[in-house]
């Protein structure tokens, strides 16, 4: 089973293997993207990991707060998109 996990707070220049060298320490890190404006091409701050489930808990624990390149990460588990109305 795998779980999303929301990173929020990311440095500009952050890339999906950045975001990945971070998790690996705590479990297993299926992928790793990083949302760009579609006009520009450049990040809007946040991104995703999908992890592997039973790491999900422990990953959250250990990267929500903490410091990255001077600033604190959100992570928290990625809610369903809304589909818009």
């Amino acid at each position: 089973m795998v779980r999303t996990l929301y990173v929020g707070n990311l440095p500009w220049a952050t890339k999906p293997e950045n975001l990945q060298d971070l998790f690996a320490p705590y479990g297993e890190v299926v992928s790793s993207r990083i949302i760009t404006d579609r006009e520009t091409g450049r990040s809007r701050g946040f991104g995703f990991v999908e992890v592997s489930d039973e790491d999900a808990e422990r990953m959250i624990e250990a990267m929500n707060g903490f410091e990255y390149e001077g600033r604190q990460l959100t992570v928290n588990e990625a809610k369903p998109r809304q589909m818009e109305q």
